[in-house]
Formats: C-alpha cells, sequence, structure tokens
C-alpha cells in the first residue's frame, strides 16, 4: 500500500491561537503554541507520529494574525521549516522571516490570506531527500556514487544514503496536505497552493510542480542549486535540464518562478538558469506571465538575503486579482 499513515499518540481537540479563537483539528493530534514568531501564530505537531521512509519529524503550520477558521485561506508549503521563522534557533542565526512578511503582505491586501506550511529537513539526510530521484536516476552510477559521497562527508557522513525525494514528496502530497486540509481553514485546490524553497528546496520545488502539477499550482524556486553536489560538474545541471524539458511544461504545470543571486553560492548558478531559461521558453512559457526568473545582484546565498526578496515570489504566487 502507497498511502501514507500518521500514528498519532496524543489525544486533543484543538489548540488556542493568540486571538483567542480556536484551531479545530482532528482528533488525536496536538498542536502545540511555538513561541518566538513576530506576527501570527506558529502550531507544530511534535514527534507523535512516525514517517515511512523518513526519520521522524516536527511539522509546523503558520497562522497569519487575520487567521479566525472562516475565511478559507491559500497554502504556501516550505521546506527547511527549521530555517523559516525564528534566528535564535538556526545554525546561522538568520531566518527567512516568513511571519513577518507574509503578514505584511496579507494586511497590506497585496496577496491572499495564506497559511504556511514549514516542512522540516532530515539534518544530515538533507540533500538526499532533497536531490530529485528521476534526474538523479539518468546518472552515471560511479559519477553519482562519489557525488553522494562527497555530500555524506560534507554533512559530517562516512556513508552515504538512499536518494528519498520521491518519498519525501509522497510525505507531501499523502500524509501533510490532507492533514492540513482537514484541519485548518483552507482552499485545497491547486491554484490556491505553492510549494517553494532555495537551494536544494528549490530544486525541489521544482520537482514536486513536475510530479504533482495537480496539487502544487505555483512553484518558487529560489537560488536554485543547479550543480546538485558541492562540486562544480556538467552532469546534473544536465540531467535537471532534461526533467525540465520534459516535466515543466506550461501544459502540465501552472506558474513557476526562478531567482538567483551573484554572491557566494549563488555567483555560480546564472550560466546554468540561461540554459534552464531556455528551456522553459522553447517548452511554451511566457516570461513575466506563467513564469518568471530574477537576477538579484548583490545577493548572496543566505536566509537574509532571501528574506529581503521573500515578498516578489509570494505576490508572483497569491497576489490578489483585481
Amino acid at each position: 500500500m502507497r498511502g501514507l499513515f500518521f500514528s498519532i499518540v496524543m489525544a486533543f481537540a484543538g489548540v488556542s491561537c493568540s486571538n483567542n479563537e480556536v484551531v479545530r483539528t482532528e482528533a488525536n493530534i496536538h498542536w502545540d503554541t511555538i513561541s518566538g514568531v513576530s506576527a501570527g501564530t506558529l502550531l507544530r505537531f511534535d514527534n507523535a507520529h512516525a514517517i515511512p521512509w523518513l526519520s521522524a519529524r516536527p511539522l509546523d503550520v503558520w497562522l497569519p494574525s487575520s487567521y479566525n477558521g472562516k475565511r478559507k485561506h491559500a497554502v504556501l508549503y516550505m521546506y527547511d521549516a527549521q530555517m523559516l521563522f525564528n534566528s535564535k534557533f538556526t545554525w546561522n542565526h538568520q531566518e527567512w522571516r516568513v511571519d513577518e512578511i507574509l503578514d505584511s503582505l496579507i494586511t497590506s491586501k497585496a496577496i491572499l490570506p495564506t497559511i504556511a506550511v514549514g516542512l522540516h529537513n532530515g539534518g544530515m539526510m538533507r540533500n538526499f531527500e532533497y536531490f530529485p530521484q528521476k534526474p538523479f536516476n539518468t546518472l552515471k552510477s560511479r559519477f553519482s556514487d562519489s557525488t553522494m559521497a562527497d555530500i555524506a562527508k560534507r554533512y559530517g557522513s562516512d556513508s552515504t544514503f538512499p536518494i528519498r525525494s520521491d518519498q519525501y514528496l509522497q510525505y507531501i502530497v499523502e500524509g501533510v496536505k490532507p492533514l492540513v486540509d482537514s484541519t485548518f481553514a483552507v482552499y485545497t485546490d491547486k491554484g490556491a497552493t505553492a510549494v517553494a524553497g532555495s537551494s536544494m528546496g528549490g530544486l525541489m520545488s521544482m520537482y514536486a510542480i513536475g510530479e504533482y502539477p495537480y496539487v502544487f499550482g505555483t512553484a518558487l524556486c529560489m537560488s536554485t542549486h543547479w550543480p546538485g553536489g558541492f562540486s562544480s560538474n556538467e552532469e546534473i545541471p544536465n540531467a535537471f535540464q532534461a526533467y525540465v524539458a520534459e516535466y515543466i511544461r506550461p501544459e502540465r504545470v501552472g506558474k513557476i518562478y526562478f531567482d538567483y543571486g551573484t554572491e557566494t553560492l549563488d555567483g555560480m548558478y546564472e550560466p546554468f538558469q540561461n540554459v534552464v531559461n531556455q528551456v522553459l521558453l522553447d517548452n511554451g512559457f511566457v516570461s513575466e506571465g506563467n513564469w518568471i526568473t530574477q537576477k538579484f545582484p548583490g545577493a548572496s546565498h543566505d536566509e537574509k538575503s532571501w528574506a529581503k526578496r521573500l515578498h516578489v515570489p509570494l505576490t508572483f504566487a497569491f497576489a490578489k486579482q483585481h
């Protein structure tokens, strides 16, 4: 059976938010309120569940300050939840500032009311969970084995792990999304559902809309890590370009956004992104229509840089239609 199940060990009917409204949940699921966000309410479903194929981890859901459980909201799924909301607990003391930015955009009516679902990565397993499976499968084994060994070493491991990106997407689509849809006041159609991430999370956002175009209507791919590993190479970018050519087509997917900076790791992305841009044009995408690629001179490969421009992809995904 491919269906994904959560094994629950706690039982609560709901949780109170800061505005004294109660978020109604399915029976037997406990959402903790997490302190430290500057706007809205951050809820966490902790490790009271088992995830087949992946290590157990929390699930975060952020609700805007205006959320009252009555009006339906769009949904933004974001990778690397550990880095999204509170710099006090991040490894580099930076954060995306998702709560402040989303709440401000909603309050100013620049975008539709939206909740954010924070998807935690698996620590040293991150790159193995976030490396798109289908492109990986096209690589020659000798090259891919060497690349994965280098990635594992950078994460402090002497051994590699299986690529789990297909399972990670299944976890989102069959486990997380049904839970979110049944718990919170949200639209469930793809037109109101976006997936976003940076670096390897940018690759996974592209892969998510390619594999599940009927679930995600928009992919927001920031500082997309086209080299795949830590060493410059042509094999992995070529594999991703071939995937884009086959699967990221306007007749299959909705909207897609790419961007990149010019400093630190982002400084190596432009040539690869330019090739992808041409593939998108050849596939029939219209720049500034159903696809945008933006260059941000001076921007680095870090959360501060992504936070500074996060309003751009969010507006692309959820702008109100006047």
